[in-house]
C-alpha cells in the first residue's frame, strides 16, 4: 500500500511523525479517511479517537479540536492535544465527564454551554481511546 507523510502536532509535542498508510479521525459531518494520493483539503478536526496505519497496524489517539491540512503527498494535524492510550489516566476522564454533563445540566450563559459541551467532548474521545477492547 502506498504511504504519505503524517505528522500530528500539539502545541507540546510532536505527536506522531512519519510514513503512514492512512489516518481516520472525526470532523464536523463524520468520520473521514485519507490515504495517500488524497486531493488537497483543509478541514476541522472534533474531538475523537483517531486512527493511523503504520507498517499494516492500526494504532489510536484521543486527539481534541484542530485542524487538518491534507496534500496528495502529506498530512498534517494540529490539534490542542494527543495522547496514546496508555497516557490517558481514565478516572480522571470519567470525573471530566462528570462535571462536564453537570454543567450542560445547569442553566448557564450560551458560553459555559459550548465550554461544557468541548468539554463532555473532549472527555468521551479520551474515555472512548483510553479503554481497552
Amino acid at each position: 500500500m502506498a504511504t504519505f507523510s503524517l505528522e500530528i502536532i500539539t502545541p507540546y509535542r510532536q505527536f506522531f511523525s512519519g510514513e503512514a498508510e492512512a489516518v481516520v479521525f472525526t470532523i464536523p459531518d463524520g468520520e473521514y479517511g485519507v490515504q495517500a494520493g488524497h486531493a488537497p483539503t483543509v478541514t476541522v478536526v472534533v474531538p475523537c479517537t483517531l486512527r493511523y496505519k503504520v507498517d499494516g497496524q492500526w494504532q489510536t489517539a484521543a486527539v481534541t479540536s484542530g485542524i487538518a491540512e491534507i496534500m496528495p503527498e502529506y498530512t498534517i494535524l494540529l490539534v490542542a492535544a494527543a495522547e496514546h492510550p496508555d497516557e490517558i489516566d481514565l478516572n480522571r476522564a470519567e470525573a471530566a465527564l462528570q462535571r462536564a454533563e453537570e454543567k450542560l445540566r445547569l442553566q448557564g450563559s450560551f458560553q459555559d454551554h459550548l465550554s461544557a459541551q468541548a468539554a463532555l467532548s473532549r472527555a468521551m474521545a479520551r474515555l472512548k481511546t483510553g479503554k481497552k477492547p
